[in-house]
């Protein structure tokens, strides 16, 4: 019998973002036999409580309390269980289930997935910043709870599909693909004036608003390559990026005997969803289909390091090594938040990242022997505090 025969306990974290849509619909149109143990959501409480009454989750959790009355009164007589708050995140995260979707935005979702690898669970790891932040300390404590970490960005689950454990050793490069962003053809003039509307109109993706921002500047790409060298024990320099437009080919994997092996799929976060849910099996659901001869050609750049400094940002953080690309995240953070009140411009986000990192000590924020996310969270709030100071002269 194999693993998609038995019922599975699904916990999604997250599940109203992009990501955890994604999760949901695909268990749905797969006929998953699943039950689900939890639910999460920061603020949206109505798709929270939708979500709820078709799942029937044992607990629904909203990170706004403020909130909490709205989504009891919601869920009133459904027998889901209902709590709120930080802490009520990480008990969801550290519960029942085998298989977890992490896709909480930003470095709020370190703390519920570092409990989730605690408690032994099958990670699907959407969430960028938990590796960037704590990729050692992440595995480390998945692998000791005997759990296993499953990347589902596209580019990450290309790799893991293509990658031979048995061979990683002959591993020449590693090479993630990047569609280029809304501003791929802009030049460094047009882009000093974009807006945040223009900077979330992703010509691929369906994604949220700050992950939309981070393909705009190419921050994205730059905390791929992070995640990558974390996750497949690869050094920096064997970790490179290419802009290929169609967003076809999702990553590849090049070998020390001239092969280079890739992923290829439609622009459908569903599959690499899929992916890592059925792991080591694969999950029959009703996937748009791959229609070369339709798309007719695919097309690949280098990326322009002088019009997305990022992505050179990025590799110097993963470099530099300590806590630098902790450093990084939170400074992008914080950039990213200001682009979108408009109080700063769109290039002074990868400015205001260099900035602080070259203004915090990243290497004395990490203490040997001390617990990964209290080092995590000292350094964000760090980071933070000098991007907060650095976002404000450039406003001014």
């Amino acid at each position: 019998m194999g693993p998609l025969s038995l019922p599975r306990r699904v916990s999604v974290l997250g599940s109203t973002g992009s990501v955890g849509v994604s999760t949901l619909d695909l268990l749905d149109k797969a006929g998953a036999e699943v039950e689900v143990t939890a639910l999460t959501a920061g603020r949206n409480v109505e798709r929270l409580a939708e979500q709820a009454l078709r799942w029937r989750p044992k607990l629904a959790v909203i990170e706004d309390e403020a909130r909490l009355p709205e989504l009891r009164e919601r869920l009133k007589g459904s027998g889901v269980e209902t709590a709120a708050g930080a802490s009520a995140v990480v008990d969801a995260a550290a519960g029942e289930a085998q298989w977890v979707m992490s896709s909480i935005v930003g470095f709020a979702g370190l703390g519920p997935t570092l409990a989730a690898a605690r408690a032994g669970a099958v990670i699907a790891l959407a969430n960028k910043e938990s590796l960037v932040c704590a990729g050692p300390s992440l595995l480390r404590a998945s692998k000791l709870a005997g759990g296993v970490v499953i990347p589902v960005d596209s580019e990450h689950s290309a790799i893991f599909q293509v990658l031979d454990p048995m061979n990683s050793q002959h591993v020449s490069r590693l090479i993630l693909t990047a569609s280029g962003g809304p501003f791929r053809t802009w030049t460094r003039e047009q882009m000093a004036h974009a807006t945040p509307e223009q900077a979330v109109a992703h010509p691929k993706w369906d994604m949220g608003v700050k992950i939309s921002v981070d393909s705009a500047t190419m921050m994205n790409k730059g905390l791929e390559m992070i995640e990558a060298a974390y996750l497949f024990a690869m050094p920096p320099e064997r970790v490179d990026v290419l802009v290929h437009p169609q967003s076809i080919i999702h990553s590849l994997v090049e070998y020390a005997d001239g092969s280079t092996l890739a992923q290829l799929g439609p622009p459908d976060m569903r599959t690499p969803i899929a992916c890592a849910f059925a792991w080591p099996d694969r999950l029959p659901w009703p996937a748009p289909k791959l229609d070369l001869a339709a798309i007719g050609q695919l097309t690949f750049e280098q990326p322009d390091l002088g019009r997305f400094p990022a992505l050179k940002i990025a590799k110097e953080a993963l470099a530099a090594g300590g806590q630098a690309p902790a450093v990084m995240n939170a400074a992008n953070e914080v950039a990213v938040a200001a682009f979108l009140d408009r109080r700063i411009g769109f290039l002074d986000i990868a400015a205001a990242v260099a900035e602080t990192l070259e203004r915090v000590d990243s290497q004395g924020l990490a203490e040997s022997g001390s617990d990964a996310l209290e080092t995590a969270r000292a350094t964000d709030a760090t980071a933070r505090r000098v991007a907060n100071d650095v976002v404000a002269g450039l406003g001014r």
